[in-house]
């Protein structure tokens, strides 16, 4: 959530920034006229409470002296109502001002390619060189149905469309890709979290899916229980309405967890294969760092995603998407996209962002700096990795031509030193 202070002190600065993302001015304009009636409201409250005290003392006076006290009882009952009256149409403003500043996105960062859309990401650097085939390279979805790996029509059947069952190899390639993931992040520094899989509507309020993102979940009927879009949620209310010892930051932490999308608005898109599931298993990365420490952080989190990949062997590049294309909440967004072959282009695997105070703000996240004076953190979060793509990804670029998939060094171990995935039986 952004600063209210700063957007009325800054208001063209906010104006400016936030165009970069689809938001009109008027908006701005609306907020801070809300803003300034409630203000006004707060001040007209306390004339009209300390004119209540005010009568309440001299209705005492007028009692001690064993005077007429009841034109000054009327008075102070009618300015109590009025009291009264005022605190819930303020407690109304209170909200309303909560509601709109809550729908503004993050201010991007200066260095954030300015755009409406995706177009005009910047490409950083590229890893890989795509594999030359001897042959016509198939789809992951097309591979792994061929091989018995990948069941979706069972998994449509049993939950409906975009699920599917991982059998055999493909649950155990599934296995060792996680595990190798959290086994890297481990080594890299970060605590290992097992989060719940359901989350509470402050949560997710704490992280900017609520209240502008409802629909794109799944929620309990007649329960204030979500089931997590990602473990970025989880785990950042890890610390929700808590001070962190200032001793503890740099604080990692990295979770698998499934992750459930109702994927509204995406009606024809990538309908078949992994890239695009109402439930898929991710590893989460979350940091929480000091302000002046965050963008430092940003590279090293992008650097291990992108070692993560290095070590697969899978081709890709790192791109720093748009102001409009980037999530709500960051205001810088680098993504990691790997090269799948059957499509002959970059999809994402990893978002790694930066959302600076805001994630920390709307959650309550402080810190006390050296001067003993409370801060708010910045919190970082980004896929390390999204685990079904990297399925979809090695499937693609270590296909053999008799169909065969040869399974990346790296994780043979994990897979009892299996060297190719073969037909399942």
């Amino acid at each position: 959530m952004l600063d209210l202070k700063l957007i009325r002190q800054e208001t063209d600065f906010v104006k400016e920034k936030l165009a970069t993302r689809g938001v009109e001015a008027a908006e701005i304009d609306a907020l801070l006229a809300l803003d300034q009636k409630r203000r006004d409201f707060i001040l007209k409250s306390e004339g009209m409470k300390a004119t209540r005290n005010q009568v309440s003392d001299e209705i005492s006076q007028l009692k001690r002296n064993k005077e007429n006290a009841d034109d000054k009882i009327a008075e102070m009952q009618k300015v109590s109502k009025e009291i009264k009256e005022m605190d819930e149409e303020l407690t109304e403003l209170e909200a309303q001002v909560q509601d709109k500043t809550a729908h503004l996105p993050n201010i991007p960062n200066d260095n954030a390619p300015i755009g409406l859309t995706e177009e005009g990401s910047v490409e950083l650097r590229k890893w890989g060189e795509p594999r030359q085939f001897d042959f016509t390279p198939k789809a992951h979805f097309e591979i792994g149905e061929d091989l018995g790996i990948l069941d979706f029509e069972r998994g449509a059947k049993v939950s409906g469309s975009r699920f599917l069952y991982y059998v055999g190899q493909g649950a155990r390639l599934e296995r060792a890709l996680y595990n190798f993931f959290l086994d890297s992040n481990a080594k890299a520094g970060f605590k290992e979290i097992l989060p719940p899989y359901m989350v509470n509507s402050a949560s997710m309020y704490g992280t900017g899916q609520f209240p502008k993102f409802t629909e794109d979940v799944y929620k309990l009927e007649n329960e204030d229980e979500i089931l997590i879009p990602t473990a970025e949620v989880p785990l950042v209310n890890y610390y929700r309405d808590e001070v962190i010892p200032e001793e503890k930051l740099p604080v990692r932490f990295t979770a698998l967890s499934p992750a459930f999308r109702s994927e509204a608005g995406s009606a024809g898109k990538d309908t078949r294969g992994l890239i695009r599931l109402h439930q898929f298993n991710k590893v989460e990365m979350v940091k929480f760092t000091k302000p002046e420490d965050s963008w430092n952080e940003l590279e090293k989190m992008t650097n291990h995603a992108e070692d993560l990949l290095k070590q697969l062997g899978i081709p890709y590049h790192v791109i720093t998407l748009t102001t409009g294309d980037m999530s709500f909440t960051a205001a810088m967004t680098h993504d990691l996209e790997v090269w799948l072959p059957a499509q002959d282009r970059y999809r994402e695997i990893s978002s790694c962002s930066n959302t600076t105070d805001f994630q920390a703000r709307r959650a309550h996240i402080q810190y006390r700096d050296e001067n003993g004076k409370l801060q708010f953190v910045h919190a970082l979060n980004g896929s390390g990795l999204a685990v079904g793509r990297a399925v979809a990804a090695i499937l693609e670029n270590y296909q053999n031509a008799d169909g065969t998939v040869t399974i990346p060094e790296v994780l043979r171990p994990y897979m009892g030193g299996q060297e190719l995935i073969t037909k399942e039986d």
